[in-house]
């Protein structure tokens, strides 16, 4: 995988992102030549219109990364991602039509614009069909030997095996920590040289998944392994990589406190992502307060009870602070206030309330809350009190969440389906985490633009 601004690309994806925007490039150039030889008109020097080809192309690629064009699914499915990928090209170019009225002379013709969406589906979904094969096939997945033939090196080969990881398994070592689960595991006496081995297995990456390391831990084996050129890492930081998430089941304190992360240098990012909160807040409540307004008197006349409703919740360094929703429930959905998990089909949600959850209307009395500071648009969902001291008790290092400010969307939002039971909570707390460790602007940039896609294609909101 490639670092990016501290969060990881898969090869496979920066390669096809870089192909499409040479596609996409070309797809505006041919449409500006033919429309241009239709109408009679001097094909001039590209120079002199790189700014128009320049945002075409980059206005559709984000709204590519938007509705998950180079998601794992748009890589297993051609229909998926042709699917997509006219959801993009159309959200891409109706957005350039709207800046064509404000800036005309840096963006393509509205005529150019529909031979350019034309040209550029027929590229885009060629170079997958010819590049399909490629990508199901080992030609961008690192090679990995894993040291331990136990539950957690078990793991690593289940995960290697899916056909969306960007790794394969080449073998395990069974180096004597632990029973060994891993039928195919070489003993590590059978074996002379372990630097030799991996060479010969061709392992770009040799990954420690020792159950027990006090008395196992190859530290020869490693230095040697090392000074030869092969990556080598530990089961957590490997994990982080290749999930987005902080596994659980395999960090201790002593990791969080080491890794790389939770940097403290964050104040310019800090001030930039307020400043990016309070525009978009104050531009984004007029925008919508006439949808907030009808939704509210639907409300009301769909059931009894006020259409607003306030509720506590724990917010940065586990503080509380009231956020402001429309209702989705009914009016005595919790009974003397008690603090109950949403279930799915919950018969307490009432019939605008199901549409308003699927659509993420009732979200938008939030933006208040993020204008007075409270809440970021980007971070990890803040939850109820009474529900963050008992998963305390029960989730390791769930306090931690709360080292960033709670957002209205996150990285767990995009890439979890809403839950609402322990192993939910515990799996989403791996992705905020991942946040909380590796947060940077890039990062806040991909999730707003991935929560498009959440909006767009709902699964799982309740």
């Amino acid at each position: 995988m490639f670092r990016l601004f501290k969060h990881y690309v898969p090869y496979a994806v920066l390669f096809l992102a870089l192909v499409d925007l040479a596609l996409l490039l070309s797809a505006a150039e041919m449409a500006w030549v033919v429309r241009a030889r239709q109408i009679g008109m001097e094909v001039e020097p590209v120079a002199l219109r790189y700014w128009p080809l320049l945002n075409f192309a980059v206005t559709l690629q984000l709204a590519m990364v938007a509705v998950g064009v180079y998601g794992t699914d748009a890589f297993q499915s051609l229909r998926f991602a042709a699917a997509r990928l006219v959801v993009a090209i159309c959200l891409g170019v109706i957005f350039l039509s709207v800046v064509y009225f404000t800036l005309p002379g840096y963006t393509l013709w509205r005529s150019n614009s529909l031979y350019a969406m034309g040209f550029a589906f027929v590229f885009l979904i060629s170079v997958r069909v010819l590049l399909a094969r490629m990508f199901g096939s080992q030609a961008f997945k690192r090679r990995v030997l894993v040291l331990g033939a136990g539950q957690r090196a078990a793991r690593l080969g289940r995960l290697g095996a899916e056909r969306a990881t960007s790794f394969l398994v080449v073998g395990h070592i069974d180096m004597g920590d632990c029973e060994s689960v891993v039928a195919t595991a070489v003993p590590r006496a059978a074996i002379d040289d372990l630097a030799n081995y991996a060479a010969r297995l061709g392992a770009n990456e040799v990954v420690l998944a020792l159950e027990e390391r006090r008395k196992a831990m190859p530290v020869a084996d490693l230095l040697h392994i090392r000074t030869l050129g092969v990556h080598v890492n530990e089961i957590s930081t490997f994990l982080e990589r290749e999930t987005g998430r902080v596994d659980l089941r395999s960090i201790n304190p002593s990791w969080l406190i080491f890794s790389d992360g939770f940097s403290s240098g964050r104040r310019l990012s800090s001030l930039a992502k307020r400043l990016f909160d309070m525009g978009v807040a104050a531009l984004l409540l007029t925008l919508t307060l006439p949808i907030i307004a009808v939704t509210a008197i639907l409300i009301k006349l769909g059931s009894r009870g006020p259409a607003f409703y306030r509720q506590t919740r724990t917010g940065l360094y586990g503080q509380p602070f009231d956020i402001l929703k429309l209702r989705s429930m009914r009016q005595d959905a919790e009974v003397a206030g008690k603090a109950i998990w949403a279930e799915a089909d919950d018969p307490r949600i009432t019939r605008v309330g199901r549409f308003i959850r699927k659509v993420r209307i009732d979200e938008l009395p939030q933006v208040w809350t993020v204008l007075t500071g409270e809440m970021s648009f980007v971070g990890p969902r803040p939850e109820r009190p009474e529900f963050v001291a008992e998963l305390s008790k029960k989730i390791p290092f769930y306090a931690e969440r709360h080292v960033v400010k709670p957002g209205i969307t996150g990285w767990a939002q995009i890439n979890y389906p809403y839950g609402a039971n322990l192993d939910d909570a515990r799996q989403k707390l791996e992705y905020d985490l991942y946040y909380a460790k590796n947060y940077t602007p890039f990062l806040d940039v991909v999730i707003i633009l991935q929560t498009i896609r959440v909006v767009l294609f709902p699964d799982g909101a309740r």
